[in-house]
């Protein structure tokens, strides 16, 4: 409990104490009402003294119609009208019920809280003279060398040069088993370091490090709201003023119709009606519990490193009945390897893969990376970046180049041109089928065992012009093809099942040809797929399935049948991230613009966790909409009782404070999701 809690908690328990000692004391003896009403007064104030001061804060602001007001009207008109008890005994439970919320709200706080930790306050930074000084993060330049000892977080984004570690990544990926790191992995700022001190060569600026971009979606979550708390909102602005007016309506047009009728007015009667009606309409458990669930689900999400932006996007993703996934690196591990190399004719290995390489060097892609760490395993070499210009990234192609071969390396061309002596120049493609078919290649055999490369070039001479706009067909010459594989991750199968069970259709889109995609298809289990997608045909794919998802009533209006997700990593996945109704964006591999633009992010790129995020958003909406039926359904039948007579005031205080706790209660649940 925090300090503020403990001392409203010794108020409550004072004035209980004196509540009870007082009432035992004039239930036996015969004292003054005067005395009576002094007694009571004091736990009445030691008690509520907050509330009353809050409701006069807000009338001079203007902000009349609250749940402070209601409860000192309430209170004060019973005490006025001789119901000592029972006006201090609302305050009381009152108060009782808001340190109980607040209670709640401390712990469904607590997950967000523990991620606030995960962002250190110093960075022990290495200078090149050997000595180490504690830095603020956001001072820690690019590429300064930072140590991090065994028990400390990392504070920023990096490769480890020196040391191995187990890393603590509980607090960014819910995933409790410790995780090796060596030198040359990427380490992600939030993990601890468990078993070694390691020296890290930093790749980012901290606000552009993992646990910055955490904090910042973590702390802008509450911002976006969902339907049901706007709805809240708006029903509490309303709500209030109305049951004040109601309120006052009962007390006077009663006995105004009373003594109209000749019969007496029973004014007194027909007061303390009202105020019992007052303390029963007090909206609390509505406006407390219903965002307080959403606050819970959002806590839970993130203690299992699935990050959701806002109680909006949680509420979406429970009504999501598709969920469209891309394939590399999402359901895949997006780590290819080369698997087989195949030339045409008589160009040789080591000529087919230097080609590739070369063209392959100025993309960014994990299918270019695989070809670069065949090369570099192959001829132990780095690529020589002086030779390469004008490099062009066809998207949904692949890419070209144009690439100078000096007299120090003499290859011979494939079209038998000898570079021996002088500088000859050459333009590089390497890329799928289509990338092929668009520069005029004719591929003899294709491959389609998986993802495929395939490399084609054309001579332009000696000099560093654009003959090759003017060249032939016959003059771009086909090399080969080298064929990666991607491995599917581990829980991609199991994810599927779960999903499929949850009642979710599930769709695969991939670049990869047909045969590829039918095979990775087939092991995964997803409902349907798509073959061979540009970047934009998967924008318009998404929107024609969310055509699907809608359609047009009698009257004309478009009904949402239920929403659709889209799961992505790449930069590529960013445009249809932004369009489907939720993105959910893989945090680790991902890239920022693919993080930027989901709604739900996460951090293990584990497409289990999406199975788990529905239950979470599909469980807290259920507690909300329990929450939101029960409170209203009591006010209501509680507020006729009241207006009826039958209902006295400790009934009032069950349909306020009773109803809030219970409410509160089964908000919570949201925070315990297996």
């Amino acid at each position: 409990m925090t300090k503020k809690q403990k001392n409203n908690l010794i108020r409550i328990i004072i004035a209980l104490v004196l509540v009870v000692a007082f009432s035992v004391v004039f239930h036996f003896t015969e004292l003054p009402w005067f005395v009576e009403l002094a007694c009571f007064l004091i736990p009445y104030f030691i008690v509520g003294y907050d509330v009353l001061l809050k409701a006069c804060k807000n009338i001079r602001n203007g902000q009349v119609f609250d749940e402070c007001f209601l409860m000192s009207i309430a209170t004060i008109g019973a005490i006025a009208t001789g119901e000592y008890l029972e006006g201090v005994a609302v305050m009381l439970f009152y108060q009782i019920g808001e340190l109980f919320q607040s209670i709640a709200v401390g712990k469904s706080r607590q997950n967000i809280a523990d991620l606030m930790d995960i962002c250190p306050e110093v960075a022990n930074v290495l200078h090149e003279d050997g000595s180490i000084t504690e830095e603020d993060p956001d001072d820690v330049e690019i590429g300064s060398v930072i140590i991090v000892n065994p028990g400390e977080r990392v504070p920023i984004d990096g490769i480890i040069i020196e040391g191995e570690t187990s890393l603590d990544t509980s607090a960014l990926t819910g995933e409790s088993v410790p995780r090796a790191a060596h030198v040359d992995d990427e380490i992600i700022s939030g993990c601890i370091s468990l078993t070694g001190m390691i020296r890290i060569k930093t790749t980012k600026e901290f606000e552009d490090s993992t646990v910055s971009k955490i904090l910042e979606l973590v702390e802008n979550s509450s911002m976006r709201k969902a339907k049901a708390e706007n709805f809240i909102s708006k029903f509490a602005k309303h709500y209030t003023p109305i049951v004040c007016y109601a309120a006052l309506a009962l007390f006077v047009l009663p006995p105004v119709f009373r003594i109209i009728l000749g019969m007496p007015p029973m004014w007194l009667d027909w007061l303390m009606r009202a105020l019992t009606f007052l303390v029963i309409s007090c909206p609390c458990a509505v406006v407390i519990s219903v965002p307080l669930s959403f606050f819970g689900g959002i806590g839970c999400a993130s203690s299992k490193g699935i990050l959701v932006k806002g109680s909006n996007y949680l509420e979406a993703l429970a009504d999501t009945g598709t969920i469209v996934f891309d394939k590399t690196g999402t359901l895949t591990k997006g780590v290819f390897e080369v698997q087989d190399i195949y030339t045409n004719g008589d160009v040789s290995r080591d000529y087919l893969l230097q080609r590739a390489a070369n063209a392959e060097s100025t993309s960014n892609h994990p299918i270019a990376e695989s070809v670069l760490r065949a090369y570099k395993k192959e001829f132990k070499n780095e690529i020589n970046y002086s030779l390469i210009y004008d490099a062009e990234e066809i998207a949904g192609h692949g890419v070209s180049i144009k690439y100078r071969e000096t007299p120090d390396g003499v290859v011979e061309s494939v079209d038998k041109r000898s570079v021996s002596g002088e500088e000859t120049h050459f333009k590089i493609y390497a890329g799928n089928m289509r990338l092929m078919k668009m520069v005029g290649v004719e591929v003899p055999e294709q491959h389609d065992e998986g993802t495929v490369v395939y490399v084609a070039e054309s001579c332009l001479g000696n000099s560093e012009t654009d003959e090759n706009e003017n060249l032939s067909d016959k003059e771009i010459k086909y090399l080969g093809c080298i064929v990666i594989a991607d491995e599917l991750k581990e829980t991609s199968a199991a994810a599927m099942e779960r999903l499929r069970k949850q009642g979710i259709k599930t769709i695969m889109l991939t670049g990869d040809s047909e045969k590829a995609a039918k095979l990775i298809a087939e092991k995964v289990g997803v409902s349907e797929y798509k073959s061979e997608l540009l970047p934009g045909d998967k924008v318009n794919e998404v929107e024609r399935l969310l055509g699907e998802e809608e359609s047009d009533d009698a009257s004309g209006k478009t009904e949402i049948k239920s929403r659709l997700a889209f799961v992505g990593d790449g930069i590529n996945d960013a445009p249809v991230l932004a369009r489907a109704d939720i993105g959910i964006a893989m945090g680790a591999m991902g890239s920022d613009a693919a993080i930027e633009a989901a709604d739900i992010v996460l951090m293990d790129d584990d497409p289990a966790k999406i199975s788990l995020a529905m239950k979470i958003a599909r469980k807290t909406l259920k507690i909300v909409r329990q929450n939101i039926t029960f409170a209203i359904a009591v006010k209501v039948l509680c507020l006729i009782l009241g207006a009826l007579g039958i209902a006295n005031m400790w009934l009032a205080i069950f349909a306020d404070v009773g109803v809030m706790v219970i409410a509160v209660l089964n908000a919570t649940r949201a925070l315990r999701i297996k």
